[in-house]
């Protein structure tokens, strides 16, 4: 179980461990959840908390996902194997988007049929609860993957925080329904549902953009851009390609340099400017710089391309 549970402290280790609280959060709610919804007899809660199972499921994906990706280049994956966080994090974003879609449907049905609920306390209880501690796990859940800058983590923060939002519809129908008005449920579960399926698909979008080798956002290439201005030997440079695969960047740039300089200095100038992005960047990034002498025929040639 050593692929499962690290001993390492790496950016790997703080996805697993958050991923593995979310885990015993989400079997605690669907344990709640069910013996609740099928003692008071609230449909709503029950379909909560398969809500709160799926969570459970995705988040075991996310396990194999981060110890899978942070596995270190090798013959067979010679830019390492970032891109298996990617993956699951699309998976996860198609499941949100389904999830969405069947909560939305369910929803809408049931708005259309002017079907009317009218839970007890004990849900209400339940549904606050569920939502207080989703919360908090999607925030903690989405503050990591900012830190390590994982597709996978992100898909599943936003996952929690749909569940969340789930029993929120069932907290605001519970309310409102004590009140009266039996169809509050129906329409916050269809807004809840709209929303789910929103971040879902910006998620898949994501993921898109990085597995059709697209490049970073236009305000990381003012930071690169930046960067590599202060190398104070860099008279200019072209062909800056960018890519991001999982947690890394990959960056190709050509440099040009005084050609009077030597092999030596030259590949000194090299260094300079990976270091300069490296701490940049603030996360790995991998630097392939060609280093080229400023000539007028070199720079005619480049126009030509």
């Amino acid at each position: 179980m050593d692929w499962l549970f690290p001993k390492t402290n790496t950016p790997s280790d703080s996805g697993v461990r958050v991923t593995l609280v979310g885990i015993v959060i989400n079997v605690l709610l669907l344990a709640a959840k069910l013996i609740a919804g099928f003692l008071t007899g609230s449909v709503a809660l029950v379909a909560d908390g398969i809500h709160s199972g799926s969570d459970m499921a995705t988040d075991l994906v996310v396990l194999g996902a981060i110890r899978l990706g942070a596995r270190k280049p090798d013959a067979s994956h010679p830019y390492g194997h970032g891109r298996y966080e990617t993956l699951a994090g699309g998976l996860l974003a198609v499941t949100l988007i389904v999830v969405g879609l069947f909560i939305a449907w369910k929803a809408g049905r049931a708005l259309y049929a002017h079907q009317r609920s009218f839970p007890g306390l004990a849900v209400l209880v339940v549904a606050a609860c569920s939502i207080l501690t989703k919360e908090w796990i999607y925030r903690k859940t989405a503050r990591v993957a900012r830190r390590v800058r994982s597709t996978a983590l992100q898909a599943n923060a936003w996952h929690h925080r749909s569940d969340a939002l789930s029993s929120v519809a069932v907290l605001l129908g519970g309310v409102v329904g004590l009140c009266g008005w039996g169809l509050a449920d129906q329409v916050a579960g269809l807004l809840v549902g709209l929303m789910v399926v929103s971040s879902g698909g910006k998620t898949l979008f994501n993921v898109l953009h990085e597995l059709t080798e697209g490049a970073l956002s236009p305000a990381q290439l003012h930071t690169i851009n930046a960067a590599i201005k202060q190398v104070d030997q860099v008279r200019g440079w072209h062909q800056l390609r960018t890519r991001q695969v999982g947690r890394e960047i990959f960056l190709d740039l050509h440099v040009l340099v005084d050609p009077d300089l030597t092999l030596l200095e030259g590949h000194r100038i090299s260094m300079q400017v990976e270091e300069v992005l490296q701490a940049a960047c603030k996360r790995p990034v991998n630097v392939m710089v060609h280093i080229e002498p400023d000539t007028p025929e070199l720079a005619a040639h480049h126009k030509d391309c």
